[in-house]
């Protein structure tokens, strides 16, 4: 009998396909060589990888690597394809594990357990058969077991990372992939085939290897590797701070919460944290004279919260220290730049008044006393209420803004009389092995529960007003986070435990037809990995709480 067939809207275009077609068939047709690959494909909304097939009559749109979804896909469908190849390269019996620590730049840095040598020949015969699956084109293949079957088969594999998830999901199935007879489990969809995994390298660094990938904003370039030494030490503290407490992977976590509780490892992380700014204000009263303590980081990194709690540490020190938020210094609204889009530019430093700043810091550092601008919010409009400062010895400024280590934002200044913090949550915490928990999913998270309780934000303004945050870093933190003098971790191993509670409900109130949706599912589906707690036993001067609410500062 002949297949019925189904109309497909593409592009505003009416076509037929007989039922049951893949929607890999149907890119083929539409699928140019001087444009973007197509990875995945929105059904009537849904996101739906290329080897599922037509069921029904529908509008379908294309997903590449230029979307976010699709970039996650491409560097999720890189990583299968390099552990099928290390595997092949090394032999089951020479490796203990593979390791995915955390993001460089667009790539992920890996080490490897076992007897194998990762050294440039190693890499280059890993990365020759790469090439030649790529070449091949060999399907990448999707099956569903048993949540016990899944157990039982990564035991078997030695993953046993991803046993011991396992063991707190409800859901009943499990996907696995695999290439070939190499089988994984992996947080997401993945592309249809080898060959659309093009672009890629693998170079030497520190006691691993970098898996370089293109970016999002060009997906079909690779960029040199470029490493950035002081930021990957604060990752590879955090990795080490995880081992300590013996809590690496969402699996050892939800087994500490479950068999002990989450009170010890609360307190033990947060006195780690607390130390850590204890030996940063050291630095700073070791450095000498420096009069401005410069502190700059990423969106819902902690930075006020941080602030308040170094200004304590410097105070017991001797020093009068006195808080200055960038942000008073803002130019009134009417004058902010646009742009790209027509919108007003907050994050760019022309939004600054940045020549008012330096006359007001030179002043106060030659002695003389100045009247410190407030920014009013309601209004946009800077006012003057008679805050007024002159510094004396031991008075120091911490000044907090997200140009803090750019020098052209404070370049009146004497580079001895600057500190410079660079603040960010690097998450210390992976799924398992293969699996990380993206830096930028625990700020997004953070950044939800907050501005649900303080400014009344849905999630879904959240959301939506996220991928403009998240260019504002690109352009204007991350290219000087090296230039910081210290720098500091404000993630926290149980945080996203606690964050559960909070951001669960606020991302099911997205209803199913917001563009913003898929985003929302995707953070619920990461939730489901995770044992909740309460958030009773946060400390009141906890970087948590300027998220959560009941801080002991005005944040």
């Amino acid at each position: 009998m002949d297949k019925k067939m189904k109309k497909v809207s593409i592009a505003g275009e009416i076509k037929e396909y007989p039922e049951g077609t893949c929607y890999g068939d149907i890119v083929k047709e539409y699928q140019r060589d001087d444009k973007d690959a197509i990875l995945l494909v929105m059904v009537n909304g849904r996101l739906r990888e290329l080897h599922k097939v037509l069921k029904q009559d529908c509008t379908i749109g294309f997903v590449t690597a230029r979307d976010d979804i699709g970039h996650k896909t491409y560097k999720r469908s890189a990583c299968l394809l390099l552990l099928k190849a290390i595997y092949d390269v090394a032999g089951k019996s020479n490796i203990e594990d593979v390791i995915l620590h955390f993001s460089i730049g667009a790539g992920y840095y890996f080490t490897i357990k076992g007897k194998t040598s990762v050294d440039a020949e190693f890499l280059f015969h890993v990365k020759t058969r790469m090439k030649e699956m790529v070449k091949a084109k060999i399907p990448i293949r999707k099956r569903s077991m048993s949540t016990d079957e899944a157990i039982e088969l990564f035991h078997r594999h030695h993953m046993y990372d991803k046993e011991k998830l396992f063991r707190y999901r409800r859901v009943s199935k499990v996907n696995i992939y695999s290439i070939d007879n190499f089988d994984d489990y992996f947080y997401g969809f993945m592309v249809l085939n080898t060959g659309f995994i093009r672009y890629f390298d693998l170079v030497p660094y520190d006691k691993g290897f970098v898996l370089v990938l293109p970016s999002r904003q060009r997906p079909d370039v690779l960029q040199p590797f470029i490493p950035h030494h002081k930021i990957f030490q604060v990752q590879m503290e955090a990795e080490n701070w995880g081992e300590t407490l013996k809590v690496s992977t969402v699996g050892e976590l939800n087994d500490r919460i479950s068999r002990e509780g989450i009170q010890n490892l609360l307190l033990i992380q947060e006195a780690l944290q607390e130390s850590k700014i204890a030996n940063i204000a050291d630095q700073i009263v070791s450095s000498g004279d420096r009069k401005f303590i410069m502190i700059s980081g990423p969106s819902s990194s902690g930075k006020t919260t941080f602030s308040h709690r170094l200004c304590i540490q410097l105070a017991a020190r001797g020093l009068t220290p006195h808080p200055i938020a960038v942000d008073n210094y803002f130019v009134n609204r009417e004058d902010t730049p646009l742009d790209e889009y027509g919108e007003k530019n907050y994050e760019c430093l022309e939004a600054i008044d940045v020549k008012l700043f330096n006359e007001d810091m030179l002043a106060l550092l030659q002695g003389k006393q100045i009247e410190l601008p407030v920014y009013n919010f309601m209004t946009g409009k800077r006012e003057y209420r008679g805050n007024c400062l002159r510094l004396g010895k031991e008075d120091v400024l911490v000044i907090e803004g997200i140009h803090g280590l750019n020098d052209k934002m404070s370049y009146a200044l004497p580079k001895e009389s600057k500190f410079k913090i660079y603040i960010s949550a690097l998450t210390q915490l992976n799924v398992d092995e293969h699996n990380r928990i993206p830096t930028t999913d625990g700020r997004l998270i953070r950044r939800i529960v907050r501005d649900a309780r303080t400014r009344g934000t849905t999630a879904r303004e959240t959301i939506a007003r996220w991928p403009s945050v998240r260019r504002g870093e690109e352009n204007y933190i991350f290219p000087f986070q090296e230039e910081a003098d210290a720098m500091f971790n404000s993630a926290l191993i149980y945080e996203l435990a606690c964050l559960k509670v909070y951001a669960e409900p606020l991302l099911f109130g997205i209803p199913k037809t917001a563009p913003e949706y898929l985003e929302a599912k995707r953070l619920l589906k990461f939730f489901d990995y995770f044992v909740p707690v309460p958030s009773d036993g946060v400390p009141q001067n906890s970087i948590l709480r300027e998220f959560i609410g009941g801080s002991c500062f005005h944040v």
